[in-house]
């Protein structure tokens, strides 16, 4: 007899659902073919948007034919997760590094974000313009349309990645309160505007906390004259800092990682180190977090959740087209609910399926085979 016919579970109408996502989807091939000819000057925008908006609707057909109660566009008009975001923003300028980001296997495209100005939200932004066509997809329907971007702690991370950006920071900004209050009201305005816009279910994606548990890592920063409290501290500070006074129908969630970069991974270890500063404190009301590895460690550290949170499972890898083995998945959801409330618990695959456009080694067919074993475990434990 499962759980499922033994309890009562809360039934979810809200994020996070017992089958869930975390939002992006491999970019089809035709709409690959159109960034690279926009990329080359061979196709214009309004015609690049044009395939963009088809791939996004199909793909929305394909999420609500899966069964998704929230769905996505997939993160399909994004080179990458964050970095778009960024250069949205008035005040930052799009740049390029001598090196991108270090991964297990391999080295990212070189590109950043850097100031060039105060940081503000003037109005407009991409994500506000992708969200208001995503939205028009699911009116009408019971679909919840799910907006992600990264975490303001991801902001200001990379305002801070390299010399070329430090240098460029001094120059606009006397001291790190007065850049964390200008990126927490950036923020705060670009999530009341998409609220405007009808947005109900912010996912905040954030792997700060991914790399400030890796050892390896910390021995270099500290090298370097980091501080693995403090950083915490303005991690936790800037995140917070841009979710006060929002409206109380808006469900804000946030995802925790250590990088998905072509099925590659670029920090290691548990959720400890953190546990008192996000777990504990950040102001959302569910954490999806990455645990389809060792290198996330144990459950322990849920203990530190409160009560009345949610914990999203990433029991699947989105980095290999493999299918988990289904009793394994079972008992580690149980083993986990020693730590936080199996009513309190969800699934979904550890990270989205293409983090960049480059996407994840697996194909469509494996990606949505993942999706479906996700939600037949979840109806098996949660009768979701």
């Amino acid at each position: 007899m499962t759980q499922a016919q033994t309890l009562t579970f809360t039934n979810r109408t809200t994020s996070p659902f017992r089958y869930d996502i975390v939002g992006s989807f491999l970019r089809p091939a035709e709409l690959k073919a159109a960034r690279e000819k926009f990329a080359n000057h061979e196709l214009g925008h309004d015609e690049l948007k044009a395939v963009e908006d088809k791939c996004i609707k199909e793909l929305v057909e394909k999420e609500a034919k899966a069964g998704l109660h929230a769905v996505t566009d997939g993160e399909f008009r994004r080179s990458y997760w964050h970095l778009d975001t960024f250069w949205g923003f008035e005040g930052i300028k799009h740049t390029q590094q001598e090196h991108g980001y270090f991964f297990h296997d391999e080295e990212t495209r070189a590109d950043s974000a850097q100031v060039e100005g105060k940081i503000r939200f003037n109005g407009t932004h991409p994500d506000l313009e992708a969200f208001k066509y995503l939205k028009s997809l699911t009116d009408g329907t019971d679909l919840t349309p799910r907006q992600s971007i990264p975490a303001p702690a991801q902001f200001y991370a990379e305002l801070y990645r390299g010399e070329e950006n430090i240098q460029a920071l001094e120059k606009f900004y006397s001291n790190k309160q007065a850049l964390i209050a200008d990126i927490d009201q950036a923020y705060h305005d670009l999530i009341l505007a998409l609220y405007d816009a009808g947005c109900r279910d912010l996912k905040i994606d954030d792997c700060t906390w991914g790399m400030v548990v890796d050892d390896d890592f910390w021995a270099a920063m500290t090298e370097q004259g980091f501080n693995r409290d403090d950083l915490e501290n303005e991690y936790l500070q800037v995140n917070n800092g841009a979710l006060v006074d929002l409206p109380v129908d808006l469900t804000v969630t946030t995802h925790i990682c250590r990088g998905n970069y072509h099925s590659t991974w670029a920090a290691k270890g548990g959720y400890g180190p953190v546990a008192d500063y996000v777990l504990a404190k950040e102001n959302v009301t569910a954490f999806y977090l990455e645990y389809d590895s060792e290198r996330a460690g144990g459950f322990e550290p849920l203990a530190k959740v409160p009560a009345d949170k949610y914990v999203v499972l990433g029991l699947l890898t989105s980095k290999s087209g493999e299918l988990e083995d289904r009793q394994v998945i079972l008992d580690r959801i149980q083993e986990a609910a020693q730590y936080h409330d199996l009513d309190k618990l969800c699934l979904s695959t550890q990270c989205g399926f293409s983090s960049t456009e480059e996407g994840n080694i697996l194909t469509e067919e494996q990606q949505w085979a993942k999706i479906a074993l996700v939600k037949s475990i979840a109806e098996e434990v949660w009768g979701a």
